[in-house]
């Protein structure tokens, strides 16, 4: 592995705002860095999300991607649940197991907090990251419709 994972701090801003913005971009919104480390910094700072960072081996000041997850609960099962909300590798890094590490670091995280599970949400069209989700044990939901009510 040429890269590390690792938890972000605040001290990270100036890594993890780029990669969310180049997130956020992905998904088709407007590039806008100011608004991407306003978002970022409060998160890091109030530690209300966890955010991993993906930084190459030799290099620990180039991040090559990010995960962020949010602490929710599940009142079925009376217990902590994840939000992996977040994940992006940039596109020098992929194919190279980056997102898959992030994955597996996320759900160390979730086992120490005893959470009942991690959860996310895929694009329908984005095959290979189902193909990914699936070879680690996430499962697609059956049973449930998920709506959104847009504010």
């Amino acid at each position: 592995m040429s890269f590390i994972i690792r938890r972000a701090t605040f001290a990270d801003l100036h890594l993890v705002a780029p990669l969310f913005d180049a997130y956020r971009q992905f998904y088709e919104q407007p590039a806008n860095l100011s608004l991407a480390r306003v978002f970022m910094g409060v998160r890091l700072k109030q530690g209300d999300s966890h955010v991993l960072l993906a930084l190459e081996q030799e290099a620990a000041d180039v991040a090559i991607g990010f995960a962020q997850m949010y602490p929710s609960f599940s009142s079925i099962s009376a217990r902590p649940i994840m939000i992996l909300n977040d994940l992006y590798v940039t596109e020098a890094a992929r194919h190279r197991g980056v997102a898959k590490a992030l994955l597996c670091a996320a759900r160390e995280i979730a086992l120490q907090m005893q959470c009942r599970r991690v959860t996310l949400a895929a694009s329908r069209d984005n095959a290979a990251a189902q193909q990914l989700y699936e070879s680690l044990g996430f499962a697609p939901q059956k049973g449930f419709l998920h709506y959104d009510l847009l504010l």
